[in-house]
């Protein structure tokens, strides 16, 4: 949970909450600006609403995928031992965080989905594939950023583990 704390008087501090975390929603919005910045470009350049789209919203589900997967990987290498009641009961609550994430990322990309297969390109191409390409490209982003998580950490192909 977030906070952010607004000092009305010397006696007084309104405090207002929001869900997640700052940095969170930081990403977020960077993944929506370049989503935007990728749409606009490939509008310039293609004066196609169908492939702008595509491209625009596989950008933004790249870097949300990657960003998922950074805190996914963030929270498997937190989890922790299953040995007593206190460390399962913080394991249903990773669990609920992940699952959240999973939902966001699904709609996200039945959303990018729909979007696309509603736009007035027609053909197997505009109505059946280009639809997928968002939702692959999240994917890809989400197994990216857990990959680039580990290997941060040094506990995934470590040199001194290559032999």
């Amino acid at each position: 949970m977030g906070r952010i704390a607004r000092r009305v008087s010397e006696q007084t501090t309104r405090y207002y909450w929001y869900p997640g975390d700052k940095k969170e929603w930081i990403r977020a919005g960077v993944a929506l600006g370049v989503g935007a910045g990728a749409f606009v470009a490939a509008g310039a350049l293609t004066r196609d609403a169908v492939a702008a789209t595509v491209v625009g919203t596989s950008a933004t589900a790249g870097v949300a995928g990657a960003n998922f997967g950074r805190r996914d990987a963030r929270a498997l290498a937190g989890f922790p031992d299953l040995s007593d009641r206190a460390a399962r009961r913080a394991a249903i609550a990773h669990t609920g965080r992940a699952a959240w994430r999973a939902v966001a990322e699904g709609v996200g990309g039945a959303g990018a989905a729909v979007l696309i297969a509603n736009l007035p390109g027609r053909g197997v191409a505009a109505n059946w594939l280009l639809p997928l390409v968002p939702a692959v490209v999240g994917a890809l982003g989400h197994q990216g950023g857990m990959l680039y998580e580990r290997l941060g950490q040094g506990t995934a192909l470590a040199p001194d583990r290559i032999r």
